[in-house]
């Protein structure tokens, strides 16, 4: 193992840690918050941490036991489970964000609208889509054998064993990164561009009432007018930067990835391992990104944190005493007024 796959397998470990904890915590959000379990993207979110937390245990440590001992890491069917579970989660990882993205698209542009157009039932139906979709690809490749370790990712990922199934393999890779990939990629720009679109709208609605109002008021304080001129371009830049880090984290953690395992079709090519195991990394580096970007930096998710957090530490102050029980209720009822 030399210097470059040392620097690969701590930041395994770091992102594994960051990984495990971020998504946990978003679960423990799920369960503690009866207001989360209501909402429609509390389906997609959990599912989304789900797979991030399997990805975790399962895939991530097969890696970095590939890459230390340069090596399968498990006997063949062990190594054929975790590829096979490696196809499923990646693909219900990228479709869950592609439902959140949905999710957020009918919430923004139909806001009327939006409790006959996204359901719980609804979500639940693509949610079912998702699973039977990515189980759909992951059956295939374990009928043909196509599961198996990867000397080039140092991981048990999709692996083309025979050369005399080239191209059934070929058409199978294509037709897989295209409807999970592309298809989630193509869902993600169209409906996080609409949502922008809206929300530059009402920016510029804020801005010219701003405006007029600035006008009317002469006598106002020229620090004032300041500061509503600095929160007017702050308004602007906020709904740009959260949609170029949904879809910009998406294509930079994945695309290297995908297009490195289109690139391996090509019989004439040979691909790197360093350059193989790094996109294998970014893809991981998503598991441990999306708990923030999608949940733990929201006010939502903050509160029902927070309340956890005074619960644990109340009740630790007061161990054995009668007043403790009565903490416990007033806290269980502020909880409850925060879901």
């Amino acid at each position: 193992m030399d210097f470059v796959e040392i620097i690969f397998a701590l930041f395994i470990i770091v992102v594994a840690i960051v990984s495990l904890l971020s998504n946990l915590l978003v679960l423990l959000c799920f369960v503690q918050s009866t207001e989360i379990r209501r909402q429609v993207p509390g389906i997609f979110t959990m599912n989304l941490s789900f797979c991030n937390i399997l990805i975790t245990l399962l895939n991530m440590p097969s890696t970095l036991v590939g890459i230390i001992g340069n090596q399968q890491p498990f006997g063949d069917c062990l190594c054929h489970t975790v590829s096979f579970l490696e196809t499923f989660l990646t693909a219900n990882t990228m479709l869950s964000m592609a439902a959140l993205s949905i999710d957020r698209w009918i919430a923004v542009v139909f806001p009327l609208s939006y409790s006959s157009k996204m359901r719980y039932k609804d979500a639940v139906i693509m949610m079912c889509y998702s699973w039977l979709h990515s189980l759909t690809f992951s059956v295939i490749a374990l009928l043909f054998s196509w599961v198996d370790y990867s000397q080039i990712y140092a991981s048990c990922t999709l692996h083309l064993s025979e050369e005399s199934d080239r191209i059934k393999f070929t058409i199978f890779t294509v037709v897989f990164h295209a409807t999970s990939f592309m298809l989630s990629l193509l869902i993600l720009c169209f409906t996080y561009l609409k949502v922008l679109k809206v929300a530059r709208f009402h920016c510029k609605r804020i801005d010219v009432i701003t405006m007029q109002t600035l006008f009317l008021l002469v006598d106002i304080h020229p620090t004032v007018k300041q500061r509503c001129l600095v929160e007017q371009k702050r308004r602007k830049q906020r709904a740009t930067k959260k949609i170029s880090i949904f879809i910009g984290s998406f294509i930079i953690c994945f695309a290297p990835y995908v297009i490195t395992r289109l690139t391996e079709l090509l019989p004439f090519v040979c691909i790197n391992r360093h350059w193989g195991i790094f996109s294998k990394c970014l893809t991981y580096s998503k598991a441990a990104s999306d708990p923030f970007a999608y949940s733990l930096l929201r006010q939502q998710y903050k509160k029902v944190l927070v309340t956890v957090v005074n619960r644990l530490l109340r009740r630790d102050l007061y161990p054995s005493s009668g007043h403790n029980s009565s903490l416990d209720t007033e806290n269980d009822y502020s909880l409850h007024r925060i879901s």
